[in-house]
């Protein structure tokens, strides 16, 4: 088994996390995320009720929650992509042991990746046993999120060559590292938007339900952790405790848009960073577009998922320029 293999291995199971990132908005945003309220399997059965029969054994016994064969079957594609994409991470981390003795080989990163499936499939779990609990379903995409990024990483850096980068490449270390951490901020005020039902909370734009400083209730709005047993479909918070949320995203979007200028403005001045500079522009614009267009559209289901899929590329690119800055230096 070759680096080469375990670079396209990376890269696969990479690939597939996105993938589950996007169906898991689609369920999220279609309100399949109970569309099975048990777990690990749907309705009692390992796949969804499909006969007349075994329907109606299943409402009989989940009679608050009637099948609905389309949100059952969103949810369950959606379970079984993330079972594969967990034991393509086993295998990563299987590889990477039987490899521990190649100083080319990450150990620790395959292993890391592995408790942080296992934890997302117990969020998972949590997600529809605890009805979709705002907490919850934040810390599930943050999770999608987490995995996206360390694959992406472990793709980087086990790439057969890598570039070293030379000093002034080495100095963009730090901005981005600002700029990721203020998209990580904004990625989890975009999560608690959605997970709160607050997307529409502002229906109009640039102001706010026609105010530039609208009513707003933070202090519910930002309560993290809430009482067990309430179903959360729908979202519980009042119209203010809405608006505050949704306020606050905005807010984040501008500091994202004045960050990012300053690191891209230290990018396209650096030698050799012009593409992907190029690159990481084109998709912050194409994220703040959508989400424009999320609320003068009324939420429409493939501008939101895309919303999604965009914000898990960005993170992407920024850690694929970290691995270009980072690493052995070579002379300038």
């Amino acid at each position: 088994m070759t680096l080469t293999f375990y670079n396209r291995l990376a890269l696969a199971a990479a690939i597939l996390t996105f993938i589950v990132i996007v169906l898991g908005a689609w369920v999220r945003l279609t309100d399949a995320g109970l569309g099975c309220p048990d777990w690990p399997g749907c309705y009692g059965e390992l796949t969804w009720p499909k006969t007349e029969e075994s329907i109606a054994a299943a409402n009989e016994r989940w009679a608050d929650r009637p099948v609905e064969t389309g949100k059952a079957i969103r949810e369950m594609v959606h379970r079984y992509a993330a079972t594969l994409l967990g034991l393509m991470i086993m295998v990563l981390a299987a590889l990477a042991w039987r490899r521990r003795h190649d100083p080319r080989q990450p150990v620790v990163l395959p292993f890391l990746l592995l408790a942080v499936v296992i934890f997302q499939g117990m969020l998972g779990m949590w997600t529809v046993t605890l009805l979709l609990k705002p907490a919850i379903v934040l810390a599930h995409l943050a999770g999608g999120m987490l995995t996206f990024s360390l694959l992406a990483w472990l793709f980087f850096k086990t790439r057969p060559e890598r570039p070293a980068p030379n000093l002034l490449q080495r100095r963009l270390t730090l901005p981005l590292t600002i700029g990721l951490l203020v998209l990580i901020a904004q990625i989890l005020l975009g999560g608690w938007t959605s997970t709160n039902y607050a997307a529409l909370a502002c229906p109009d734009f640039p102001t706010c339900t026609g105010r530039w400083l609208p009513d707003t209730n933070f202090s519910e709005a930002f309560t993290i952790w809430r009482e067990v047993g309430v179903d959360y479909e729908g979202g519980i918070l009042d119209q203010d405790a809405r608006v505050a949320i949704h306020f606050t995203h905005r807010i984040g979007a501008l500091v994202v848009i004045a960050v990012f200028a300053w690191l891209l403005a230290c990018l396209f001045t650096t030698p050799g960073m012009g593409l992907p500079a190029g690159i990481l522009s084109t998709l912050l614009v194409t994220q703040i577009t959508l989400g424009v267009l999320n609320v003068v559209m009324s939420l429409p289901l493939w501008v939101a998922v895309a919303h999604n899929g965009v914000a898990a590329l960005l993170l992407a690119c920024m850690v694929y320029l970290l691995t270009l800055s980072s690493g052995p230096r070579r002379p300038s």
